[in-house]
């Protein structure tokens, strides 16, 4: 499986600018690297997260389902919308949507774990469920940022088998050595591939350094800085190898 990870630039509360430049990444990825897959960062509709969600959140994610249904169907590609800034009759949420190839509705999940130093706990209501679907066979999680934190999170999705796991972000600069040590550490924990598309948003000082890591804690594609995309394949064979 082919995995592409959009290393996204976005503008705080600029809805409109910011769709247009997520479906023009998708696009262009998709065109030059040909991947299976593609993964956005987090909350990429509104940036994390500006002071009027009323105005910027996406109404029950139709907006995000409405464009990236039909861009998944006419590109032939899963994508991993990354996360919006979403809002439902109680309340907003960090929802995370994946199409597959069809157009289909994949999966669905609210960030469970708000960080508490920037608000975010305060303004998103928390999700109570785990993400688990597959794509072409292969048994997939998806957790938002901060949840990488948790390791009961993910090894409760794996403790069920798991072969990739999402993990889409907005993760501040710095503290990048810590993303990379718990994007490593889970990975190789549960013995699954990890793809981590970070945002590089210089409206909230993160940091990028994206990374698509193997069942060893190997990273077979990373980032930098800046906007980016990277792209590896993850076989997996090399996880019943491990097993074995």
């Amino acid at each position: 499986m082919k995995i592409s990870c959009i290393q996204m630039d976005m503008r705080l509360g600029a809805v409109d600018e910011n769709f247009a430049r997520a479906e023009a990444l998708v696009r262009e990825t998709a065109a030059r690297e040909h991947p299976d897959v593609v993964v956005l960062p987090e909350t990429w509709n509104t940036g994390f997260f500006p002071a009027d969600l009323d105005a910027c959140a996406d109404r029950d994610g139709q907006r995000t389902k409405a464009v990236f249904s039909a861009l998944a169907r006419e590109l032939g590609l899963h994508i991993v919308a990354g996360s919006v800034a979403s809002r439902r009759a109680d309340g907003f949420y960090n929802t995370a949507y994946v199409f597959d190839r069809s157009g289909r509705l994949a999966a669905e999940y609210d960030k469970t774990h708000g960080f508490t130093p920037s608000g975010e706990r305060g303004a998103f209501r928390g999700g109570s469920r785990l993400c688990r679907f597959t794509l072409e066979g292969k048994r997939c999680g998806l957790i938002i940022c901060y949840d990488i934190r948790f390791p009961e999170l993910t090894r409760t999705m794996a403790l069920e088998g798991l072969d990739l796991l999402f993990v889409p972000a907005q993760w501040p600069a710095k503290r990048t050595m810590h993303l990379e040590t718990l994007a490593r550490a889970r990975a190789i924990e549960n013995q699954m591939f990890l793809a981590l598309c970070n945002s590089a948003a210089s409206d909230t000082l993160c940091g990028g350094h994206s990374a698509i890591i193997d069942p060893w804690g190997e990273y077979l594609a990373r980032a930098g800085e800046g906007e980016t995309v990277i792209t590896a394949d993850a076989d997996f064979t090399v996880i019943q190898s491990i097993r074995e």
